[in-house]
């Protein structure tokens, strides 16, 4: 009997926490995102470019996101990459869901059951090759690639609209794709 109390107590406690959490830190973005975004072009693999650090990427090198569609319609995520002090790879899967349209690149995401954080894709080539994606605060941002390596004049592009954005660009690391 007191096992099912704790039980109780427990869910009752994660449930209230879960709602709480929510409702202090709502997923919202007052940057422009993307007008027009096409999901099918932004699938795939990329190659992360430059993060602002946060923990679950600290130390890592040859970090890539690959966006799939998963049975359900959300986009699946799989973010990877190699621990330098751990010499092991680590990954991590989640799912994204956009906030309002498809054809707007303001996404949301979770890698951890209801709790979702901002991903917002500010900036993309027609081609799809290079984005800007900021978080839902200056903590958080990636320049992502469909290869290694990124043409200087995107790169300064990029820079410059972060910059203007009130980014932190000298926090930046220039992750190692080797």
């Amino acid at each position: 009997m007191m096992d099912k109390k704790k039980s109780l107590l427990l869910l009752t406690a994660v449930a209230a926490g879960t709602t709480l959490y929510n409702i202090l830190k709502p997923v919202r973005s007052t940057v422009p995102v993307v007008q027009g975004f096409k999901k099918e072009k932004y699938l795939g693999d990329w190659y992360e470019i430059a993060r602002i650090d946060f923990y679950w990427e600290k130390n890592l090198k040859n970090v890539m996101a690959t966006y799939s569609l998963d049975d359900e319609g959300s986009i699946k995520v799989l973010n990877q990459g190699y621990d330098m002090v751990k010499e092991k790879y680590k990954q991590s899967i989640g799912k994204a869901k956009f906030i309002r349209n498809e054809d707007e690149g303001a996404l949301k995401v979770s890698f951890f059951g209801p709790f979702y954080s901002g991903y917002n894709v500010v900036m993309i080539d027609e081609d799809y090759d290079y984005a800007l994606v900021f978080g839902e605060n200056l903590d958080y941002m990636w320049i992502l690639s469909r290869s290694k390596q990124i043409p200087d004049e995107i790169k300064e592009r990029y820079l410059n609209y972060a910059r203007q954005c009130g980014y932190k660009v000298d926090r930046l690391v220039w992750t190692e794709q080797d």
